[in-house]
């Protein structure tokens, strides 16, 4: 069901995981849909890829502006075209607490289908084609994390260690078997 899926956190492995393509649009994809964007609410996010609720699927959704009729859902993204390079902040649910400058391509073109399977294109520059990239990322298994600069890791190293810990306090590693060898 989509309605217990909640936002995952670095590091848990699920989110360096590559993404399959969406399939079969149903009711379940917009079941999902709709829960990714009731969870990006929530957070007060931009966006949010499957992927960050421990989905395995190409489908993100995104809201820049924040206001209810701007909601967007991507499925099987692809970006195209990208042209000049900008540095800029950025933040991501799945890694609470961390903000660094990323460098990314200024405009892009976004090639994807709607809930119902049909083709969308569109392009974008600056803000919306940043939150294009992060979402997409996230499809490849890509975080921030990947694409920080040497300063932003090691200022981030505190908070990345906290979040480490209260994942390895939450999904303990299962104990080795102590069994004997028979002869």
């Amino acid at each position: 069901m989509s309605a217990d899926l909640k936002v995952i956190f670095y590091p848990d492995p699920r989110l360096k995981k590559v993404s399959k393509p969406v399939e079969v649009f149903d009711d379940a994809l917009a079941g999902l849909a709709t829960r990714l964007l009731e969870l990006m609410r929530e957070h007060r996010g931009v966006g949010l890829a499957a992927p960050q609720v421990g989905r395995n699927l190409r489908l993100f959704v995104m809201n820049a502006t924040q206001l209810p009729g701007d909601d967007r859902v991507y499925v099987n993204p692809e970006l195209i075209d990208p042209t000049g390079n900008e540095t800029a902040e950025e933040g991501c649910l799945s890694l609470p607490g961390i903000n660094c400058d990323i460098e990314r391509n200024e405009a892009v073109i976004l090639r994807a289908q709607d809930l119902k399977g049909n083709r969308v294109e569109e392009r974008a520059s600056g803000y919306i084609a940043r939150v294009w990239q992060h979402e997409i990322d996230h499809l490849n298994g890509v975080l921030i994390t990947d694409r920080m600069g040497t300063t932003a890791k090691m200022m981030a190293r505190r908070t990345l260690k906290e979040l480490e810990e209260k994942y390895a306090e939450e999904h303990p590693a299962p104990k080795a078997s102590k069994t004997k060898a028979r002869r």
